[in-house]
């Protein structure tokens, strides 16, 4: 059950779900000069649920292993970002971002690497365009490459609480004809959701002022 002090309004769900489309689409322009190709990226959907959900979510949709660009993000809200992806996917991706240039051993070699790039790319664009738009600023941490579960990722215990709760995107990813799908994970706690909820509740206000 989500506290109502942090559950999104379909409004807020909707300010934020655009604020993080312009972030990913100035992350497909970015990859897209790196990839020298057409990259397509959305987020058609937004949602907070609790970690343990989150790693059923993903556990229901994908039955391999994941493979999880992370970073840390500190500054008007705290949290851990995941850009993650099905473990077949993340070497397409590598070999849309090589150019289907390299062998499957060089792919495999440069996989982290690759990996590491692109999830700094997207997480960065997201995160700062959320920290711009909702005037609060936020520093990131170095990108790591993780693998695991959907409940190694998300640090679910099977008989622990899970205390945190996730912002939980899904995303569209097209590069070079091949789609490639993707999640994008906020965990944070209560504090840093409520905060973040104030400030949608702030930038909503602002333009529905300006518009008025």
């Amino acid at each position: 059950m989500i506290p109502e002090s942090v559950a999104l309004t379909e409004l807020e769900r909707d300010a934020l779900t655009e604020i993080v489309n312009i972030g990913v689409s100035r992350a497909a322009t970015n990859l897209r000069k790196m990839i020298g190709d057409q990259v397509f990226l959305s987020v058609p959907s937004i949602d907070v649920v609790s970690q343990r959900r989150a790693a059923r979510l993903i556990t229901e949709r994908e039955v391999g292993e994941l493979v999880a660009v992370r970073q840390d993000f500190s500054g008007a809200f705290d949290g851990r970002a995941l850009l993650i992806f099905p473990e077949a996917n993340s070497l397409d991706l590598v070999r849309a971002v090589t150019g289907n240039a390299l062998s499957s051993e060089e792919v495999v070699e440069i996989e982290q690497e690759a990996l590491a790039e692109t999830g700094n790319i997207i997480l960065n664009s997201c995160l700062a365009t959320m920290a711009n738009m909702l005037k609060g600023p936020l520093a990131m941490s170095l990108p790591q490459v993780v693998r695991g579960s959907g409940a190694g990722l998300f640090e679910v215990e099977e008989h622990g609480a899970a205390e945190g709760l996730v912002l939980f995107l899904y995303i569209d990813f097209a590069v070079r004809s091949r789609d490639i799908r993707g999640y994008i994970a906020m965990i944070m706690d209560l504090p840093s959701l409520a905060t973040l909820k104030g400030l949608l509740e702030e930038f909503i206000v602002h333009i529905i002022g300006d518009e008025a």
